[in-house]
């Protein structure tokens, strides 16, 4: 079983507080203190959709898709697209889908991005063709900060240029829009099953996982491969970039203060704690470290993952939230990496006849 890393074995000093009062229940979790995070979370963010006016606009149906090539492999069928997201920007996806599926199944499927350097294929590398040849249909992608509308990147005015046609929407928040988008496009293909699709990410990926967790609906399942959870430095050292322009642009006004300013004294075991119940994995990279390294955890952000489990314990569910600290590295894969994201989603979204080819 994947269990999350024993609390009473990390360093206490950076423990996030406890997001529950005594006795609390589901009730208590859900009509009170789910509410105000998700309202705090929202008006830093800005919002996670468009206003009706502005999808009638600027966001075209992604009901059609531009085929570019298609190739057959022995296992799947690779197929490599554009599908729309603004009507003048498109994005690059690959699109693998199993081959000798039975007839009339529904398989499960798996959005997987890239993280900040190599492009929207590097996940059939990682992760994709292993899931493929399970049976999982896998549609590859990238964050729009990676070449968004005008060639704008996340280190070149990609905010800006989110902003001038949205208003105050954080990138992160567009990330959690843009994946809930591929999951509606892989839910409508006749051989997936829209109650079985889930996310995958590393590095700048595995930020965006753990809004999307949080924040999107349609995913059954999200693993996330060393995000660093902590949204503040910790003072023993490990940190992050969280508080970029290309993230959550921490100095953005906002009314009569900033994002920043609103999300003062909260931290990322909020978001763990709104994605309860749905199944997530976390996976660190520096676990031979009690603090983590730059974007990497160590086992210090177990504090993070425990707290929000005691939320996953009112469904009793506790096992589902898991944070599996290995020494790695900053990577997308390694033996251990490798090994519990496979048990996990072999588990929460199972392919028919999966279970048994770890």
């Amino acid at each position: 079983m994947i269990a999350v890393c024993s609390l009473s074995a990390q360093p206490q000093s950076t423990s996030p507080a406890s997001l529950l009062p005594p006795d609390a229940t589901v009730s208590t979790w859900e009509r009170q203190v789910r509410p105000q995070l998700l309202d705090t979370w929202t008006r830093a963010l800005g919002r996670f959709q468009p206003s009706l006016w502005q999808r009638l606009r600027y966001i075209p149906s992604n009901r059609r898709f531009r085929e570019i090539r298609r190739d057959e492999f022995p296992a799947y069928t690779r197929i490599e697209l554009e599908l729309p997201v603004e009507r003048d920007f498109a994005s690059p996806h690959l699109l693998l889908i199993p081959r000798n599926r039975p007839a009339g199944a529904r398989l499960p499927a798996v959005v997987a991005w890239t993280s900040t350097t190599p492009d929207w294929r590097e996940p059939e590398k990682w992760w994709g063709s292993w899931l493929a040849e399970r049976g999982y249909v896998v549609l590859t992608g990238w964050s729009f900060i990676r070449g968004y509308r005008g060639g704008a990147s996340y280190n070149s005015q990609v905010h800006e240029r989110l902003y001038e046609r949205f208003g105050h929407w954080a990138p992160l928040a567009r990330m959690v829009y843009d994946a809930s988008r591929e999951a509606e496009f892989l839910a409508r293909l006749p051989y997936v099953d829209p109650s079985r699709i889930g996310f995958m990410g590393f590095s700048l990926s595995a930020k965006s996982a753990l809004y999307i967790a949080a924040f999107s609906r349609p995913f059954a399942a999200v693993v996330s491969i060393d995000p660093f959870i902590p949204l503040h430095p910790l003072p023993e050292g490990g940190q992050s970039n969280y508080k970029s322009t290309w993230y959550l642009d921490w100095d953005h006004p906002v009314g009569q203060t900033t994002t920043g300013g609103l999300l003062a004294g909260h931290d990322h075991h909020e978001l763990l704690a709104l994605a309860a119940p749905r199944p997530l994995l976390i996976i660190g990279g520096s676990g031979d470290t009690p603090f983590g390294r730059a974007h990497s955890d160590g086992r210090a952000s177990a504090a993070w993952a425990s707290r929000a489990r005691e939320v996953y314990g009112l469904y009793n569910s506790p096992e589902r939230l898991a944070f599996i600290p290995t020494s790695d590295g900053h990577h997308a894969n390694g033996p251990e990496m490798d090994a519990a994201w496979r048990r996990f989603l072999l588990r929460w979204l199972p392919a028919q006849g999966a279970a048994a080819q770890p």
